[in-house]
């Protein structure tokens, strides 16, 4: 069985074409392709020019994946889409885009949860069986583990996700969002040193990044008043901008390592699957490994490929879904941008 995936919940906008095969075995990637909305510096993507990208790119980006997969229109068993969580205006130009196609073509819908297709298309790509998933993106942050039949959040941020406070703060330090403002944040960051003493913010298994925030901020501040750098207070150190980048992903990713630690012990898990756009980060994949080993466990992840927002993922997560008979009438085909990850009924999963 063949099926096309779009996702555009947020900047990223993917459309992605995956095979199935009949008698079971790996799933066969035929396309992924992508485009990015691509903000200046200092600045973050508003959902009104978002769309606008989307509805300017979804077209040809469809036809670019088809003639990639180099399958028909007729191949198609089901169209995938993005139902939620994310931007309301982006999410609805790819809802929009994937009711046209269905009347157009005469396929099967399937409305998709973002969360639940990062999920998958990380089992499908590792061979991770039953791990602890930590799901870190712009969006989200979420501590989850399966169990009769959902994906159950064991740990979640209480404000902002952690992508989110590392976009943010790029802005801060008007870093360049090409390719990404988390990646340039994770380079600056291997030229770090100096641990900056920043809020620690665990509650039980919830984070809180919102004040870490406010507190580099703080410190971007005085870096901007003296470019050539300032001493801490606490260290006598002279801070930069990469010890500024390095402090903040070490107390960021300390705070995940240690409720993706407890929700292990908690299920009995020696697994760890890393994913959603974050999850590309070295460091952060380094410090969990560190973290696994010691309980004799292991980490797995994705390259960029599948760890950022892409339509492959949406298209075998809406497979997996198709093949049990689930499918998304015309009349409910919409979108929202609040979905949680355990109000999906994983019926494809024992």
């Amino acid at each position: 069985m063949i099926a096309l995936g779009l996702e555009g919940s947020a900047n990223k906008l993917g459309v992605g074409v995956i095979l199935h095969p009949p008698k079971g075995g790996p799933a066969q990637i035929l396309a992924n392709v992508r485009h990015t909305f691509v903000s200046p510096p200092g600045e973050g993507f508003l959902p009104k020019d978002t769309a606008k990208h989307h509805r300017t790119w979804v077209v040809r980006l469809v036809r670019h994946a088809l003639t990639e997969a180099e399958v028909t229109v007729d191949d198609v068993d089901c169209l995938c889409y993005t139902k939620g969580p994310g931007m309301g205006a982006p999410l609805q130009s790819v809802a929009v885009l994937a009711r046209m196609l269905s009347l157009l073509w005469d396929k099967e819908l399937v409305g998709v949860n973002h969360c639940v297709g990062h999920i998958e298309m990380g089992r499908e790509i590792t061979g991770a069986q039953n791990p602890v998933v930590l799901y870190v993106s712009g969006g989200n942050t979420q501590v989850i583990a399966y169990a009769c039949q959902r994906y159950r959040i064991f740990g979640e941020a209480l404000d902002i996700a952690v992508g989110n406070c590392l976009d943010r703060f790029a802005r801060t330090l008007n870093i360049s969002n090409d390719p990404a403002p988390g990646y340039n944040i994770e380079q600056l960051a291997k030229g770090g040193k100096h641990l900056l003493d920043l809020p620690y913010t665990v509650k039980g298994m919830d984070c809180s990044f919102s004040g870490i925030l406010a507190s580099i901020d703080v410190s971007a501040a005085r870096l901007q008043q003296d470019p050539t750098g300032w001493k801490d207070e606490v260290t006598g150190q002279v801070m930069t901008r990469e010890d500024l980048c390095f402090s903040l992903q070490e107390t960021v990713f300390a705070m995940l390592v240690e409720i993706t630690e407890r929700a292990m012990a908690h299920v009995g898990s020696s697994q760890v699957l890393i994913v959603g756009g974050v999850g590309c980060n070295e460091r952060l994949q380094e410090m969990m490994g560190m973290m696994a080993k010691t309980r004799g466990g292991s980490v797995y992840a994705t390259d960029e490929r599948f760890c950022i927002d892409n339509g492959i993922m949406i298209a075998h997560a809406g497979l997996l879904a198709f093949r049990t008979g689930l499918t998304t009438p015309l009349e409910h085909s919409t979108c929202t941008q609040r979905f949680r990850t355990d109000e999906v009924v994983v019926k494809w999963r024992a």
